[in-house]
C-alpha cells in the first residue's frame, strides 16, 4: 500500500514524502504507505498508514494504480495498490510517526532520490490529477475554504504545468456557477485587495446529477 499526497502551497504542487526510518532504503524518501492487515479493506488500510506515518486525517482519496513488478521491494515478492490523496495544507501540517523518522513536504519539480519504484508511482499519480482536474473539481480539495481567482489559477497551472489565460480562465470558472463570492477580501503582493470567493460542493452536486458536465 502507497499513497502519493499531493498539497498546493507558495504556487507549487508539492508531494509529502517520509524519511524511511527502517531498511530497505533506511535514510531515504519515500511515499507514505505500508501493509493490508487482515481484518481491513484498502481504503481503511490506506487511510490508517496516512494517519500513522504522516498524521494525515479526512482528507481526500481515491486509488490509482497497482504495482506488481517482480523485483520492486527487495524484501519479497510485493504487490502494492497505490492512492493518491488531495490535502488543504492550511488545514494538514505533516509529522512523522511509527516507522518513518520525518515527514516534509517537496516541491514536485524538486524531488529527492526516491526509495523502491516511487518514481513511477508518481508520475502515475501526478498524470491522474492532471487529466481528472480538467473534468472535476478535485483541484479544490488543495484549497484552503476561502481562495482567491489568481490563487485559483495558480493552482491549475502548477498541476497542468502550463500558462493559462487569465481573463478566459477567470470567465470559464465564473461561468459554471459554483464560485460563492464572498464580503471579504484579500491582498495579494502590492496590489488592491482581491475578492474571496468558496466553493459551493451542494450546488455542483446538484448540477452533476442533472448532467453538468465540469470542464477547464
Amino acid at each position: 500500500m502507497d499513497c502519493v499526497v499531493f498539497g498546493f502551497d507558495e504556487g507549487e504542487l508539492k508531494v509529502l514524502l517520509i524519511e524511511r526510518g527502517l531498511e530497505p532504503f533506511k535514510g531515504r524518501w519515500a511515499l507514505p504507505g505500508g501493509f493490508v492487515r487482515v481484518d481491513e479493506t484498502l481504503d481503511e488500510a490506506a487511510r490508517r498508514e496516512l494517519v500513522e506515518e504522516t498524521g494525515l486525517k479526512n482528507v481526500f482519496l481515491e486509488q490509482l494504480y497497482t504495482f506488481g513488478a517482480v523485483e520492486r521491494d527487495p524484501r519479497e515478492r510485493v504487490v502494492s495498490i497505490a492512492y493518491y490523496a488531495l490535502v488543504k495544507l492550511s488545514n494538514h501540517r505533516a509529522k512523522a510517526a511509527t516507522d518513518a523518522a520525518n515527514a516534509q513536504w517537496f516541491p514536485v519539480s524538486k524531488l529527492p532520490k526516491l526509495a523502491f519504484d516511487h518514481p513511477e508511482i508518481l508520475r502515475t499519480a501526478l498524470a491522474r490529477l492532471q487529466g481528472k482536474v480538467r473534468y472535476q473539481p478535485i483541484g479544490f480539495e488543495l484549497l484552503p475554504e476561502k481562495f482567491t481567482l489568481s490563487h485559483l489559477q495558480h493552482l491549475y497551472e502548477a498541476v497542468l504545468e502550463t500558462e493559462l489565460d487569465k481573463r478566459n480562465f477567470r470567465k470559464k470558472v465564473l461561468s459554471f456557477g459554483l464560485l460563492v463570492p464572498l464580503e471579504e477580501t484579500q491582498m495579494v503582493g502590492r496590489h488592491r485587495p482581491a475578492q474571496l470567493f468558496r466553493f459551493d460542493q451542494k450546488r455542483y452536486e446538484q448540477l452533476r446529477k442533472k448532467g453538468f458536465h465540469f470542464e477547464i
